[in-house]
């Protein structure tokens, strides 16, 4: 039994999607599975699926996360039986739902599920019409941003709680404030900025893939698609300046509020910033368990819950290797970098650049994860101060008002 809360990432619909995003690093997936012509998780998967999960959980407190590819291509009955499982295995432990969706099937019906069994629903959606039309298209290369505000709209409707998920690309990053203010306008209140990088090779490999790992020696190169370091440091930071004068408290975005927990000395709720990792795992179609939603290759398959629980899957000393190897890999820059603390390497995925010294292991964002939290550090200190005293990190703005 893990000692500690850990989380799965569930595709019961495997790596399928209606879309076809330009920088999708999971649509490729569907090659680890030749041949596969029914995608949605079988009946005794989800039943193993879910009570394992709960029986394996140290806490009272259990959180299912539904993505994809993308889940509602199934019908709302999947999610229906899903739940009645919940509720059979739930031992008096409390259940949350959270679905992440591109949006683009969102009608009544959903919305009325949705809001029936308290789903918290991840939008994807990267900013206005031209920003989020660059990469999010569908099959036929057609944008797909109307059709995500309608979902949005569904959502509103039924009354369904919702955030943000927006990748910062290589188009958007140069319009942080743009990108800020329409999530904000469109009613989310909880936003999460992902970078995407990813690393092309120039022929598939043995498994079918192209997009590849940091460890692999396959000649690559950085996509097109993929931000730049010191533009995501902008990025980031350019939302902060506004955000610190205007909506703290009002406001959430993941990368700030997990920032201030590493001020204020506690453990970085997001695994990237943690010191090691391996807590949160990625569940394919069929039963199939991997290290981590970004470590979805074969080499990475820790087994199949049908023929191991869960548990013990978790506890193995490769996915234990595999989260230590976080820490142990940090080249001697990173271990001397004056804002480690924060960002301890971030994640292994976009580790493939050299130091100066010419040592392996650097993240690829390094530039820009050094701009931003050096930039933020004054404030973090100030709003982890007000924390101490019992007072909210949103004095910050009164503060910032009179010292203008």
């Amino acid at each position: 039994m893990p000692d500690s809360p850990f989380h799965i990432m569930s595709k019961p619909a495997g790596p399928l999607c209606n879309l076809d995003c330009s920088y999708c690093f999971y649509l490729e997936k569907e090659n680890l599975y030749p041949g596969t012509k029914q995608w949605q998780m079988p009946h005794d998967v989800l039943e193993r699926y879910i009570s394992g999960y709960i029986a394996a959980q140290p806490g009272h407190e259990v959180h299912f996360a539904w993505q994809g590819g993308e889940p509602t291509l199934l019908p709302v009955a999947f999610f229906r039986e899903a739940v009645e499982l919940q509720q059979r295995y739930a031992s008096g432990k409390t259940i949350h739902n959270a679905l992440q969706t591109n949006g683009t099937l969102i009608d009544d019906e959903w919305g009325e599920f949705l809001a029936a069994h308290n789903f918290l629903v991840g939008i994807s959606i990267d900013g206005p019409r031209e920003l989020h039309d660059s990469y999010r298209v569908d099959k036929g290369r057609a944008p797909t941003f109307d059709r995500v505000m309608h979902g949005i709209t569904k959502l509103k409707e039924h009354r369904v709680e919702f955030n943000t998920l927006t990748v910062v690309h290589r188009r958007n990053s140069a319009h942080p404030l743009e990108v800020y203010r329409f999530l904000k306008e469109i009613g989310s209140g909880f936003m999460q900025f992902i970078p995407v990088v990813e690393r092309k090779a120039a022929a598939p490999g043995s498994d079918g893939l192209v997009l590849i790992q940091p460890s692999s020696r396959q000649a690559a190169e950085v996509t097109d698609w993929s931000v730049e370091p010191e533009a995501y440091g902008r990025f980031l930071t350019g939302i902060f300046d506004e955000w610190v004068n205007q909506d703290v408290g009002r406001v959430f975005v993941q990368i700030f509020d997990v920032a201030l927990e590493r001020w204020m000395g506690m453990q970085a709720s997001l695994c990237v910033f943690r010191e090691t990792c391996g807590s949160a795992l990625a569940l394919e179609h069929n039963g199939d368990l991997f290290s981590c939603d970004h470590y979805v290759y074969p080499e990475n398959g820790l087994g199949n819950i049908m023929e191991s629980g869960i548990a013990e899957l978790v506890a193995s000393p490769q996915q234990k290797a595999f989260g230590q190897a976080k820490r142990d890999s940090l080249p001697r820059m990173c271990l001397q970098c004056e804002v480690r603390f924060a960002c301890n390497g971030e994640c292994p995925k976009h580790r493939f650049v050299t130091t100066p010294d010419d040592e392996p292991g650097l993240n690829y964002l390094c530039a820009g994860y050094k701009h931003f939290f050096h930039h933020i550090d004054p404030y973090m200190r100030f709003m982890a101060a007000e924390l101490r005293e019992g007072r909210p990190p949103a004095g910050i703005m009164r503060y910032l008002g009179s010292a203008m």
